[in-house]
């Protein structure tokens, strides 16, 4: 592929064209250059873009062909842009994915310009560049920022982000149904007696359980350290919520084995239910669940009390509401 020149003047040579040691050196890179001929839709290449799609640059070029190894959201946001550009003249970059005939995934960003002739766009050209690896190390990064290191669950800071400090009816989060605040008993006096490893373990079985009971939980996260929330999406009925949690106390009552010897764990659970799915104060729901999980403590412990988060009325045998608690 050249460059294209407008002045008519015959394009000098590009160094992939000619030196095929640069040519080899920019394909290992993952860039690539690209042109398209609006009119027939005819492709070209260099090295690079064959080695992205993981073609060889012996294979004919078919768009058909090639636009289908697009995912399906990226190829309808490059199609829906591509047109954009070819109507008004503009250039347009994104990030696509794509699926090889291998079936191996890669991620590339697309850069596009257009030449004009006669006033009308003919051609579309521009680089790709091929960035599977820094996604790769982003989404890393971006799972470590967001979960707990031991349990593997969301951290305290994705739970208020994405659910405490929310507004009320933010349709990011519904349609909710319900949020279980989990306290494990007397987790201190495991630290104490066998030691920061032996409660460690503990945590971990934990988390194991909760995701067990719950896989479908919108989200699961340690927002203390031995305290963990859940919220449940709309579509089951409260008695059926409730049976779950009841199963989960339950499950988290019995001891972690650890080599030869067997840890004891304990549990209470505080449930709010909300009335309307596609409407929820976050606050609300929250104070809730914990008045719910401090009365549930208060009972005697390995149990589990519910409330709902409109009444505020307790259904537990103190039926005293402890006050407005904040998290933490």
């Amino acid at each position: 592929m050249r460059r294209e020149v407008m002045s008519g003047r015959k394009a000098a040579p590009l160094p992939y064209d000619t030196d095929p040691l640069f040519a080899d050196a920019v394909a290992r890179a993952g860039i690539g250059a690209w042109s398209c001929d609006v009119a027939c839709g005819t492709l070209s290449w260099t090295p690079g873009v064959y080695h992205l799609f993981g073609l060889s640059p012996a294979e004919r070029l078919d768009r058909r062909e090639i636009v289908a190894l697009y995912d399906e959201e990226s190829r309808l946001r490059m199609e829906r842009l591509r047109a954009w550009a070819i109507a008004t003249g503009q250039p347009f970059a994104m990030e696509a994915q794509i699926v090889r005939h291998d079936g191996e995934r890669r991620w590339m960003r697309l850069t596009t310009d257009v030449v004009r002739k006669g006033g009308r766009v003919v051609r579309l050209h521009g680089i790709k560049q091929d960035i599977t690896e820094d996604r790769h190390r982003l989404e890393t990064l971006r799972r470590q920022a967001e979960h707990d290191a031991l349990t593997g669950l969301a951290n305290r800071s994705v739970f208020e982000t994405r659910f405490l400090a929310a507004p009320a009816a933010d349709p990011r989060l519904g349609p909710l149904a319900a949020l279980i605040l989990i306290d494990l008993d007397d987790f201190k006096q495991v630290n104490d007696r066998l030691g920061h490893m032996a409660g460690d373990a503990c945590l971990r079985v934990a988390a194991e359980r909760m995701t067990h009971m719950f896989p479908d939980a919108m989200l699961m996260a340690r927002i203390g350290g031995d305290e963990f929330a859940i919220l449940v999406r709309a579509g089951m009925a409260p008695a059926s919520i409730r049976a779950r949690a009841e199963a989960l106390v339950a499950e988290l009552c019995r001891p972690v084995p650890r080599g030869d010897a067997w840890v004891p764990l304990g549990a209470s659970a505080g449930l709010a239910f909300i009335d309307d799915p596609l409407r929820c104060d976050p606050e609300v729901l929250f104070a809730s669940a914990d008045a719910a999980l401090y009365a549930a403590k208060a009972a005697g412990r390995g149990s589990l009390v519910t409330r709902s988060a409109s009444s505020m009325r307790a259904d537990d045998p103190a039926g005293e509401f402890p006050g407005m608690p904040t998290l933490g």
